[in-house]
């Protein structure tokens, strides 16, 4: 199956379809990157849905002297039809991704933009019609407080958890060219070795859900419902 099909057919499925699928190969955290949210172009009850392979930026503190610049602006280097992934230090509260992000991104042809951080310029993103999805936002902007390192290069993210559960669950690894899904109900990362599978088991669960669905209308239990069609009590 070629990229662009495959691409298309994941965008048919939402991020909850796609997590049950990928918690059904094996993967502890169903690709899920936990609490980062649609905040354009808006923030609920929202049709949309992002799907394209992962374009990467790596944040790091401005103060960090040693870590490398890339030499092209993170925006300028982005691909078409690329979602931007980027992860910043959980410890800041300065945006990494304004309007000005928002429109050299649109210009280029990327997607839209998903952000282990936090996003400003609202607004902006929302009359633009740019998916952006974050952990928050802040009227703060990305200078003095952090810049970008790295592009296209494997990230790591961790759940923004407390010492005392930081091992509840698992981080998730993107590699550049991961497939990445979006909607209204969170972000999900799908390994491109995997996704033929996903498609798979996304599709068997769409059609069991519908058959649970159809009984749980028509006066079923629901755990009449589950028994029959999903074989759990």
């Amino acid at each position: 199956m070629s990229s662009a099909t495959l691409l298309s057919s994941l965008a048919k499925f939402s991020t909850c379809e796609i997590s049950d699928a990928l918690i059904k190969i094996g993967f502890p955290h169903g690709g899920h990157i936990p609490d980062i949210h649609m905040f354009s172009p808006q923030s609920s009850g929202s049709d949309v849905r992002v799907c394209g392979p992962a374009y990467t930026v790596q944040m790091v503190l401005a103060s960090d002297e040693t870590a490398p610049k890339p030499a092209a602006h993170y925006v300028d280097a982005a691909p078409e039809g690329s979602v931007i992934v980027i992860d910043a230090p959980p410890e800041t509260k300065n945006a990494v991704w304004g309007g000005l992000m928002t429109a050299g991104a649109k210009a280029r042809g990327a997607l839209g933009v998903i952000i282990s951080g936090r996003c400003r310029d609202l607004a902006e993103h929302r009359s633009a019609g740019f998916p952006v999805f974050a952990r928050g936002h802040s009227t703060l902007g990305q200078s003095p407080f952090t810049r970008p390192s790295a592009l296209n290069v494997a990230l790591t993210i961790a759940p923004q958890l407390t010492l005392e559960n930081a091992d509840a669950f698992a981080a998730v690894r993107i590699e550049p060219g991961d497939y990445m899904v979006a909607d209204e109900d969170g972000v999900v990362c799908v390994p491109r070795g995997v996704a033929d599978k996903v498609l798979q088991l996304a599709q068997k669960g769409r059609e069991v859900d519908s058959r649970c669905m159809e009984d749980i209308m028509a006066g079923s239990g629901v755990q009449e419902a589950f028994r029959k069609h999903r074989g759990k009590l």
